[in-house]
């Protein structure tokens, strides 16, 4: 039987941090699956850290991932250093290891999920509360395929 103190299965939450609201999912690393949580709305940039606490304690995550915004280029963007940070902040504030990935395109591809959903076009900029727990999915999803076994951990 595995020690499940080095086992990196369980639950995860995934984090589509932004300066007015921050998407969340949930997810099971044993079937690399994600699905949205809820979107939490955030004040000049700061996350409302109850919520968050809430969340946590509900779920009992084995860790927490973290989208981090780059450029095509690799470039930083605006909100680059406002995502580690935050990243860097739920480590310290929940002792629970943190990961990064970059999220570059989950915007993108929550935007074509709804769009293909039949709830997309004009009305996509009312979903965009629905759009950021989706694209804190597609993080989650990501961080499962290409670093599951930890190695991008913050804390």
């Amino acid at each position: 039987m595995p020690d499940s103190r080095t086992s990196t299965h369980g639950t995860y939450l995934g984090f589509d941090f932004g300066l007015r609201r921050t998407g969340v999912a949930v997810g099971e690393s044993l079937t690399g699956s994600a699905r949205p949580l809820t979107t939490l709305q955030c004040r000049e940039g700061k996350p409302d850290w109850d919520q968050v606490a809430r969340l946590i304690e509900d779920w009992q995550p084995r860790a927490l991932v973290v989208g981090v915004p780059y450029n095509d280029d690799g470039s930083d963007t605006s909100v680059t250093a406002a995502a580690e940070r935050f990243a860097r902040r739920l480590h310290g504030r929940f002792g629970l290891p943190v990961h990064t990935v970059d999220e570059s395109l989950s915007s993108h591809a929550a935007e074509r999920s709804l769009a293909t959903s039949g709830r997309g076009g004009q009305r996509l900029r009312k979903h965009k509360a629905e759009i950021d727990k989706l694209a804190a999915a597609y993080i989650l999803e990501t961080w499962f395929t290409e670093y599951g076994n930890g190695s991008t951990e913050t804390g």
